[in-house]
Parts: C-alpha cells; sequence; structure tokens
C-alpha cells in the first residue's frame, strides 16, 4: 500500500514542478516579448465597441463599476455601455436608470434568467466592432480598454483579450489569501497566452471581436461558467485568444470562508462539466496548446489537491493513534514525564520532503513574478503563507464537493453565488 501511495506521490510531484518549470523557463524565454504600455497610448485607429455590464443585486458596486467605464480613455464616440438589470430585487435597477442618457449608456431591465442571458440580451443590441463584458463588482483602469485593443490593433489573428484581474483593496485574511492568487494567476495566464493555451476568458472585461458571436454563437449556460465554456469553444475552432498583463481590472472578492467556498465551488464544478462537455479536444494535437496541456494539467490539479489533502490527514491520524498507543501503553502521566531532546538523526530526509519545499518555492517564485508583473514589485509578504495555509485547509472540500456535484449535476446558479457575495 505504502508503495502505491510513493508511486502517486511522485507522479504528482513530477507533473507539478514540470508545469512550474516549464512556465518558468516559458517566462525566461519569452519575457522580451511581454510588451509594457507607457502611461498613455495611442492607437492608429479607434474601432467601436460595446461593453456589457450584466448585474444582479449589485447596488453596492454598480455605481463605481458604470463610473469607472465612463473614466475609460477611449473616444466616447466610439464605446457604448449596456447595462443589463438580470431582474434585481433591490435598487439596483433604480441606480442604473439614473445612467441611461439614450444613446452611449443604456440601462434594460429583464426578467432573472442568469448571467448568460444578461450578456446575450446585450450582445443582441450590440452594434460595435469588439464586444466585452464587465462583472458589475469589477472596476477597469483608466488606459485598460486602449491596451487591450492595442493587442487586437498589433495582432489582426487575435480573436479576444483578456486583461489581468487583481484583488480589489483586499481587507482581511481571507481576501488578502485571495490576493496572492490573483498576482499569480497574472503570470499564469500570460504564460498560458503565449503558447496559446488559455481556457477561460473571465467575466472582468475580456474582449471580443463581434465575429466571434457571429460565427460560433452567443452565450450559453455551461454550467454557470459560460466564459469557460466560450473560450473551449473558440479553441475547439482555432481561434486565438491573448493576454494583456497592463489592461488593468479590479475585483471584488469574497470576503468570508463560505463565500470564497461557494465561488470556487462554481467554478471547479464548471471546469469539470466543460470538460467533460469538450472531452474530444483531450489529448488531440489539432487542438493545440489547450487539449495537450492546459486542461490536462487542470484536471491533475483537481485530483491532485484531495490526495495531497487525504495524505495530510491520514499522516494526522496516524500520529495521534501512535500517541495513543504510547499512552496506553506507559500511561498517562509517564507520557508527559519523558524527556525530549532535539537530534539531527531524526530529521525527515526522504526524496519526498525536499520534493515538496521544492515545489513551494517554485510556487512562491511564481507569485514574485505574478507581483511583480502586476505591481511592478516583486515582493514577500505575509499574504503568501495566507495563501499557502488556507487554500491547503480549503481547497480539497470545494474540489471533493465540486466532483460530487459533478457526477449528480448538482450546480449553484449565478444569482445565488452574487446573493452570498453581496450580503
Amino acid at each position: 500500500m505504502e508503495g502505491i501511495y510513493t508511486i502517486i506521490f511522485y507522479v504528482f510531484s513530477f507533473i507539478s514542478v514540470y508545469v512550474q518549470i516549464f512556465f518558468l523557463v516559458t517566462f525566461l524565454d519569452k519575457r522580451r516579448n511581454i510588451a509594457w504600455s507607457p502611461k498613455n497610448i495611442e492607437l492608429s485607429h479607434y474601432p467601436t465597441v460595446t461593453i456589457a455590464v450584466p448585474c444582479y443585486n449589485e447596488q453596492s458596486t454598480i455605481h463605481k463599476t458604470i463610473e469607472s467605464l465612463l473614466a475609460l480613455d477611449y473616444p466616447k464616440d466610439k464605446l457604448t455601455i449596456l447595462i443589463v438589470d438580470d431582474g434585481s430585487k433591490d435598487d439596483t435597477w433604480k441606480i442604473i436608470q439614473g445612467f441611461d442618457n439614450g444613446t452611449s449608456v443604456r440601462a434594460f431591465h429583464k426578467e432573472n434568467g442568469g448571467k448568460h442571458t444578461a450578456v446575450n440580451f446585450a450582445l443582441e443590441k450590440s452594434t460595435g466592432e469588439f464586444f466585452g463584458c464587465l462583472d458589475a463588482d469589477s472596476f477597469v483602469h483608466n488606459q485598460a480598454l486602449k491596451r487591450i485593443m492595442r493587442y487586437f490593433e498589433n495582432d489582426p489573428r487575435n480573436m479576444a483579450v483578456i486583461p489581468s484581474v487583481l484583488s480589489h483593496n483586499p481587507k482581511n485574511i481571507i481576501q488578502n489569501a485571495q490576493k496572492v492568487e490573483y498576482d499569480m494567476g497574472v503570470y499564469i495566464k500570460k504564460m498560458l497566452g503565449l503558447i496559446g493555451g488559455i481556457q477561460v476568458t473571465p467575466g472582468p472585461l475580456s474582449t471580443f471581436r463581434k465575429k466571434v458571436f457571429d460565427e460560433l454563437g452567443p452565450y450559453r449556460k455551461a454550467h454557470n461558467t459560460e466564459d469557460q465554456e466560450i473560450a473551449l469553444r473558440m479553441q475547439e475552432h482555432g481561434y486565438k485568444i491573448d493576454y494583456c498583463p497592463d489592461a488593468y481590472v479590479y475585483t471584488n472578492t469574497p470576503d468570508s470562508v463560505m463565500k470564497l467556498y461557494r465561488q470556487r465551488l462554481r467554478w471547479i464544478y464548471g471546469f469539470i462539466k466543460n470538460l467533460v462537455d469538450y472531452r474530444h479536444l483531450l489529448f488531440r494535437k489539432k487542438y493545440g496548446t489547450v487539449a495537450l496541456f492546459t486542461l490536462p494539467t487542470g484536471m491533475v490539479s483537481v485530483f491532485g489537491i484531495i490526495f495531497v489533502f487525504f495524505t495530510v490527514v491520514y499522516n494526522v491520524i496516524n500520529l495521534i493513534y501512535n500517541k495513543i498507543v504510547q499512552i496506553h501503553v506507559i500511561g498517562f502521566h509517564n507520557f508527559f514525564q519523558i524527556g525530549y531532546k532535539f537530534d539531527w538523526f531524526f530529521i525527515n530526509t526522504k526524496a519526498m520532503l525536499f520534493l515538496s519545499i521544492f515545489l513551494y518555492i517554485l510556487v512562491i517564485v511564481s507569485v514574485l513574478i505574478g507581483r511583480k508583473m502586476s505591481t511592478g514589485k516583486a515582493n514577500f509578504s505575509v499574504s503568501i503563507i495566507y495563501f499557502s495555509i488556507i487554500y491547503s485547509m480549503i481547497a480539497p472540500f470545494w474540489m471533493l464537493r465540486a466532483i460530487y456535484n459533478s457526477i449528480f449535476s448538482k450546480e449553484s446558479s449565478w444569482t445565488f453565488e452574487r446573493r452570498v457575495t453581496n450580503n
């Protein structure tokens, strides 16, 4: 049994180390290709852009979201903002009506149907050459759209460009842990963009050529992860998706363990179900990096985290059991009379320990590179420790529940998650 465990451990460890080193080598090889814009840029041509803002019970954030869009450094006659209230029960509709000017900003109200229906509603009314979507709890940097459009201008093959999504104003340990994850995500997504392996176009200001939807159809419900499904559909048809690291979008993150759990449960559940729906892509060379690298490593990550979790639980239980046996043999009183003296001889020198330490070092390097890319400073902070501890403890639970929900097709709704996040 121990031999099987050892083999599984080394398999997962090898894949994890391989992925981290692969990203690092890619970064070192292509770092000169990572373009950074000056403070203000100008495009040779400004195409028309429509940005949809789907919202449900977002009265606390929608005002700031729209204000950030209105402050974009982009010709006003080339930008249209369509705000779609998906049947909110709070004052969201009242707030967004105040922004409707009948031309460049339009507000619409519809019966609740889920985020994909709200975005598709805006898509039907879109007249721009490009179409973007911004979640109603996110805020854009004033240069973000210009920097995204620069990628379309520089490479006509780009059919979608996604920005850097950063944590907005983290206030507690849970949010600071997520900030580390988002910082690392900047690095990982850019590496995936460089090798053509992006598998999700997230809600915060991912921007598409309108022809993508004209040719492939609108968003689908896709297990409430429509941003994953449209990216996989694009990859299936050979459409190029790129990543713009200096187009910053700031998003509000869950401020409690339960809210984080529900959000990630939906994400992982959606990943698993979309993976099943697009299983025909797996390991087929014609579908490129997503099929040969991104989806397989994502699948391994899910089961790897669960394996490590159960390993830790088993070792803790085994330690407690051994101590109970020891107390039973020598007596409770004598157990605490035993003197302990540190000896280097008893330090664990198995390869497993050093491999685990090496992997953690690579993860920290990923965080620091991502932080350098997102803030310009690769500083180590205590939030990295928060991230390591909190995610190690909680992630296996949403992974396990996501697998369970996938088997029995129990999905969470977008409206429920928005309600949980905003309460």
